[in-house]
């Protein structure tokens, strides 16, 4: 004979409470991310371009075990990235489709990247215990030294840096007018994307691609492939020593937030010094806003400090720091990405 068990009291139903609720469902995030890195490293997005597939097909094509590939898709099928079509197969949709390599806004890279960082994440306790970078703990060495010694990593971070630079072009461009502009050095401008994408806006302009010798050399590739070598040139350097003179704007990108304010104040200091009078220097970096404001540059911000001992930083601490290199804010640009543009000139 079945136990009876007694009917729960009318209106005494026990439910979690919504913060606990809210808490357990950031936990599970963790999981999520953690899995999209998984399906970006494997290829998946591009496994999937031409239709349907099943997860046994799946695991032969990526070395998985069949089993457990499919419950990771019934996970991210559950949050939209993919759909299971029919028992066992699944298909990429809309929200899943920047998985693909060839996807115009793709992320497949920088998910992929994420993963090979992720350990330093995952032991970042180090970084709120002693105000340290991770990284360098738990790799050996920081991260630009990881990437000098493991270029495959450093391909993928490159591709990451591409992608992420892909939507903050397009608003650089229409909230800022570059036409007035003489001579134009991008400090730290990687293979030259975003300066050749300026210069096109600025047809009177001649420019200046500024980073490390051998991403320099990448960079004039990329220029005489866009017919751009008669109005730019890309010089190997180091920034923390001299910048190239005689520019009227210096642009920096995403640079500062990877050095602690004594490091990006000498970079600053050096671009002071190099540019004509009257030059401008433009960044382009995310501006925390106070209090608790929503803000992807918050989380941002506590992965450079575990990546690197680098920062995001507040209006006031922007206008700080440019005061050490006798420079001050003109103004502060927004954009219809989380950037913003700072705009400074001489103090």
């Amino acid at each position: 004979m079945a136990e009876e068990r007694p009917e729960p009291p009318t209106g005494h139903v026990q439910e979690a409470p919504d913060p606990a609720v809210r808490l357990l469902h950031m936990r599970d995030q963790f999981i999520h991310a953690r899995l999209l890195q998984i399906a970006a490293e494997l290829g998946l997005g591009d496994l999937l371009a031409d239709g349907p597939r099943s997860a046994h097909d799946l695991a032969a094509a990526t070395g998985t075990h069949p089993e457990a590939l499919y419950r990771m898709l019934r996970v991210l099928a559950a949050c939209g990235v993919f759909t299971e079509t029919a028992p066992g197969s699944f298909a990429l949709t809309a929200a899943g489709a920047p998985l693909r390599s060839d996807h115009h806004c793709s992320v497949r890279a920088t998910l992929a990247f994420d993963g090979v960082i992720g350990r330093a994440l995952f032991d970042s306790a180090h970084s709120v215990r002693t105000g340290e970078a991770t990284f360098p703990r738990v790799f050996g060495a920081s991260l630009f030294d990881y990437l000098a010694d493991h270029p495959e990593h450093a391909a993928l971070f490159n591709t990451a840096m591409q992608e992420l630079s892909r939507p903050v072009l397009r608003a650089v461009l229409d909230a800022y007018d570059f036409s007035a502009a003489r001579r134009i050095v991008d400090v730290g401008g990687g293979n030259g994307t975003l300066l050749s994408t300026v210069l096109r806006t600025a047809p009177d302009a001649h420019g200046v691609v500024f980073d490390v010798p051998h991403v320099a050399e990448a960079a004039r590739d990329r220029l005489r492939a866009e017919g751009l070598a008669d109005r730019c040139t890309a010089v190997g350097g180091d920034f923390f020593h001299k910048a190239p003179e005689d520019g009227d704007l210096y642009i920096l990108k995403w640079i500062l937030h990877d050095w602690p304010d004594d490091r990006a104040a000498g970079i600053l200091r050096c671009c002071a010094q190099a540019m004509a009078p009257g030059g401008r220097v433009l960044l382009v970096e995310q501006v925390i806003p106070p209090g608790d404001t929503p803000h992807p540059g918050k989380a941002m911000d506590f992965s450079m400090l575990a990546l690197l001992d680098g920062c995001e930083r507040t209006e006031e601490e922007f206008a700080a720091l440019l005061g050490r290199a006798d420079l001050r804010i003109e103004r502060i640009i927004p954009t219809a990405s989380p950037f913003s543009l700072i705009e400074a000139r001489a103090a």
